[in-house]
């Protein structure tokens, strides 16, 4: 089959489309004819080594996956040949075929295409667990979204108003604001240009915010800790501004802060019962027409490389997605 391999570490540009033996079938798994698949910034930190999980050399990069079940190891009965699902694999997307376990492994709405399905488990069910479990937004509540634009940051805005919150949209230029707008967002910030912490003080009375979502991190963090209300909450969710910020302890004592962590992949592990409920009801707000998922950019599998490299430079909105059939 042809796959994506990563043979050293480094950036998108030493990625190889390559021939590869078709990975084995076991008991409990499931084979997948790969049709599409997600492409995530954490995709890029695993084939630089800086990612959580950090696999041997060669390997296939690419951690979600929409396809069409072609086999079933011994035991399976939840699916069947011909489901179209989606996976989600941590590593072995990039590529024709994948194996994977069946507990990952859920059929999608009949409304719901491949390629739309290839970028939603990751980035949805993220924001989705990060509301629901960690931060326990409650509606009415006030969430400002940094890097609200991209794969995970729009989800955010998304799920945000399904779960009845006002919610301020925080991105870097006028284009990509106009996409947060249509996922939803009730406020616009454009810091590039605004100051974040007057505008959200101007949009909030000065209270500040209920919930802070910060898949960013840097100076965005440290800008956005000031911003919460008394007994607010700030989830970090992840770094692309590329510094890990360290959090003074004193912001959080004298205003009863709650910084929490959300580590998605975990949940796999820890909890996988929480990640099938979750798909359960994105999929019952898809089908109601409150989840439209943005694709900016469809790219074959040979152009992976181009692919991450879109997330890299922040040119890309929503997700990037590699078709593959």
């Amino acid at each position: 089959m042809r796959a994506v391999l990563c043979k050293e570490l480094g950036g998108p540009e030493q990625l190889a489309l390559t021939e590869v033996p078709a990975p084995p079938l076991a008991d409990g798994t499931v084979r997948i004819e790969i049709h599409a698949a997600g492409v995530n910034f954490a995709d890029l930190l695993l084939i630089a080594g800086q990612y959580q999980d950090r696999p041997p050399l060669p390997f296939i990069p690419g951690m979600e996956v929409a396809g069409v079940v072609r086999a079933l190891g011994a035991g399976v009965n939840r699916l069947k040949l011909g489901d179209r699902v989606v996976a989600t694999v941590g590593r072995g997307g990039y590529a024709e075929e994948v194996v994977a376990e069946a507990e990952i492994v859920h059929r999608i709405p009949d409304a719901m295409d491949l390629v739309t399905a290839a970028g939603f488990p990751v980035a949805y069910s993220t924001s989705h667990g990060a509301f629901v479990w960690r931060a326990r937004l409650k509606p009415g509540e006030c969430v400002l979204v940094l890097g609200a634009s991209g794969g995970v940051g729009l989800t955010a805005v998304e799920i945000a108003k399904a779960m009845g919150a006002n919610v301020i949209a925080a991105a870097g230029g006028a284009e990509k604001l106009a996409v947060a707008r249509r996922a939803g967002a009730d406020h616009l910030i454009d810091y590039t240009r605004e100051d974040l912490r007057a505008r959200v003080k101007e949009i909030t009375g000065g209270r500040g915010v209920d919930v802070v979502y910060d898949p960013v991190g840097g100076d965005a963090f440290d800008e956005s800790l000031r911003l919460v209300a008394w007994e607010g909450r700030l989830i970090v969710i992840g770094f692309a501004g590329g510094r890990i910020p360290q959090i003074p302890a004193n912001l959080v004592l004298v205003k009863n802060i709650d910084v929490i962590g959300f580590f998605w992949g975990s949940y796999r592990r820890h909890k996988p019962e929480l990640i099938a409920q979750s798909y359960q009801q994105l999929f019952r707000w898809f089908e109601a027409g409150k989840l439209k998922p943005h694709i900016s950019h469809r790219l074959p599998l040979a152009e992976a490389a181009a692919a991450l490299e879109l997330i890299k430079t922040r040119k890309s909105t929503g997700k990037v997605v590699l078709t593959v059939r």
